[in-house]
């Protein structure tokens, strides 16, 4: 039996299931697998969170094939045109989620629901869904193991999350760089075709806001810009708000948080490449999403630059309703103010790194996305 049937036979018998749906999963669950293998980086540690990790997911895709086939109905359901926060990581995506999220009238994608769609919410119990606690739980483990990370991003069970968890029930996502480094996955990623993780994305959405009154979701993570083509053969009236920062404050702050996530899973230190790899990911990723916005959709975008949220958002978050169509009122306006003087950048502790602890130059750095920071970060 190979590992990855291992696997397959261990989510099944867990969750006493056995239809996972479409097989577009498999491929990337093999190239995840074989390439965590190869690598050779992964530790004892490592090596088993990414098996619990893959059996989750495979769990998580029996029981949401299992919900569409007792409740064939659930497919009926339409997705409003949704928002996705797309720009490089580090650039203030993260807060503006949890900022727009304070908006009743739309729906984000929350940490809680995103590990665990199934069952389906339920309005009734939305709020003391016992999964809350469960994902607390989790994110406490996670600030436990890699005490730096808390100090790096905001996090909260009931809040915002990117869609890379629900992605990854297709295994084609980039949520698995944040557990080590795996370049055989990447290279297998970077050639594939998403269209298959958008679909079972919009078929986990679907399933989420089943039983709720139909609301426009507001999405987001930075891995879309890699994808944005994918992205938009399901998603084709999709707008997007691209939040935007110096390149020299963006990759080596990226490279830190990944060192901080995979600390105690590797077998050392990161490979003396890896600050290079990561920039030349997103490199492509911004240059797929450029192509694109100026292939005649730039009216598809609104941006917002990193300084304009600080000291205070509401300016910039006034722009985006107004672009948008939306009326941004005033309780809405209270409920963003109070979570934005309830976590303040520091909240957590200082961020600690510096480029050169990366072998980053950020000369050369600056030169190699001069195409980025030209437009919008001078």
């Amino acid at each position: 039996m190979t590992m990855v049937d291992e696997v397959l036979a261990e989510a099944r018998a867990r969750s006493e299931l056995s239809d996972f749906g479409d097989d577009s999963f498999h491929e990337g669950l093999v190239a995840l697998r074989e390439g965590a293998e190869a690598a050779g980086s992964f530790n004892e540690l490592g090596v088993a969170v990414l098996r619990e990790q893959a059996i989750g997911f495979l769990r998580v895709r029996l029981s949401v094939e299992d919900w569409y086939r007792r409740h064939p109905e659930i497919d009926d359901q339409k997705i409003l045109p949704p928002l996705f926060g797309l720009g490089l990581p580090r650039t203030g995506s993260t807060a503006l989620s949890f900022l727009l999220g304070e908006d009743p009238r739309a729906r984000s994608l929350l940490a809680w629901e995103s590990g665990a769609p199934t069952p389906p919410p339920d309005p009734a119990t939305y709020d003391i869904d016992p999964r809350i606690a469960e994902a607390a739980e989790q994110i406490a483990l996670i600030d436990e193991m890699a005490p730096k990370f808390k100090t790096m991003l905001p996090s909260s069970p009931t809040g915002p999350t990117e869609c890379l968890q629900i992605m990854a029930l297709d295994f084609r996502s980039a949520m698995f760089a944040a557990l080590g480094d795996n370049r055989h996955y990447e290279q297998w990623l970077a050639g594939c075709d998403m269209t298959s993780a958008y679909r079972y994305h919009e078929r986990v959405l679907k399933l989420l806001q089943w039983k709720f009154p139909t609301q426009p979701w507001r999405l987001k993570s930075p891995a879309h810009m890699d994808s944005i083509d994918a992205l938009l053969a399901v998603y084709p009236d999709a707008t997007f708000v691209m939040t935007h920062r110096d390149i020299a404050q963006v990759i080596p702050s990226v490279v830190s948080l990944f060192d901080a996530m995979s600390e105690y899973l590797r077998t050392g230190p990161l490979a003396p490449d890896f600050a290079a790899n990561q920039a030349a990911y997103w490199e492509r990723a911004l240059r797929k999403t450029l192509a694109y916005r100026d292939a005649g959709n730039e009216d598809r975008f609104y941006d917002i630059g990193f300084a304009e949220m600080r000291p205070d958002p509401i300016p910039a978050i006034e722009g985006l309703y107004a672009w948008l169509g939306v009326p941004l009122t005033e309780d809405v306006v209270a409920r963003m103010r109070a979570w934005w003087e309830t976590n303040p950048a520091e909240k957590q502790g200082a961020h600690d790194y510096t480029p050169e602890q990366y072998g980053i130059d950020l000369d050369a750095l600056r030169a190699q996305f001069a195409f980025y920071n030209d437009r919008f970060t001078t």
